[in-house]
């Protein structure tokens, strides 16, 4: 996994264990437009609605 996660992203991801697994699962092309999209969300919130996303 990519060791240079936004400390927000990374403690939504440490909460949602089936997201994290997904997450790393990813690709790494695909973990960096995940990365890039997360550049715009701008609250605790909205960092979680989009980790839950994730998971499913």
């Amino acid at each position: 996994m990519n060791k240079d996660l936004p400390l927000g992203f990374g403690m939504a991801l440490a909460q949602q264990p089936d997201a994290m697994k997904k997450f790393s699962n990813m690709t790494e092309d695909e973990q960096n437009r995940i990365l890039s999209e997360i550049h715009n969300i701008d609250s605790k919130q909205e960092m979680q609605s989009f980790v839950s996303r994730l998971a499913d």
